[in-house]
């Protein structure tokens, strides 16, 4: 009776407990790699979008001044905006080289292979269209090292659109479908090379000087 009882017993070796054992830690590794893999991951990919954020914020204008509007004389329609930038404090040099004209002067900047040449984009948009990439110029005020980077310290008037009688580019009524004339909001988009945006937002008052401060 013993031997039959001895006969069918059943246990678990040390080989296989050692099996088993090596399993769980094999499994467990497994496991705490993929979670520091994905923990690496997206401290990176968060690094990445902080140092993102942080170039664009340094690249970023501010306006100093009003806006001014030139008209075209008697006709009530405004053909120019110029305005004051200076980069924000401790912010990276933004390279504002003129626009070139196009030799249509329809007032917006050629974008021609070999003939585009400014990394400041100004577009203009009202409830009535949007134009992309106006004609400019720009012109150093104060303290200037004589480039055209736009660095600390340092402040550029820009104008928006130019005098037909005295330089090529075209102005605004030869880029805008509708006219800027009375009552009227616009909105100017400045982007730098960096992507970061400066919107100035206008509203033209109810009659339209030959020159104007638009507060």
């Amino acid at each position: 009776m013993l031997g039959k009882f001895l006969k069918h017993e059943k246990g678990i070796t040390g080989l296989e407990t050692a099996i088993i054992l090596i399993a769980f830690v094999v499994v467990a590794a497994v496991f705490a790699y993929t979670a520091l893999s994905a923990g690496l991951f997206a401290t990176q990919k968060s690094q990445e979008a902080v140092y993102s954020g942080l170039k664009e914020a340094q690249s970023t204008l501010e306006i100093r001044g009003g806006v001014i509007a030139t008209a075209n004389g008697t006709g009530g329609t405004i053909e120019q905006l110029t305005f004051i930038v200076a980069n924000v404090l401790g912010g990276e040099a933004i390279d504002f080289t003129e626009a070139t004209a196009k030799s249509a002067n329809d007032g917006t900047a050629n974008t021609s292979s070999g003939y585009a040449t400014n990394k400041v984009v100004i577009n203009y948009i009202d409830k009535d269209q949007t134009v992309k990439n106006l004609y400019w110029q720009f012109t150093p005020l104060g303290n200037d090292d004589g480039d055209n980077l736009l660095e600390n310290n340092e402040k550029f008037q820009v104008v928006v659109g130019s005098d037909t009688v005295t330089t090529s580019g075209g102005n605004l009524i030869d880029a805008l479908t509708t006219d800027l004339t009375t009552n009227k909001t616009f909105t100017l988009e400045v982007v730098t090379p960096a992507g970061a945006v400066l919107q100035i937002e206008r509203t033209t008052p109810a009659y339209i000087d030959s020159i104007m401060n638009l507060h």
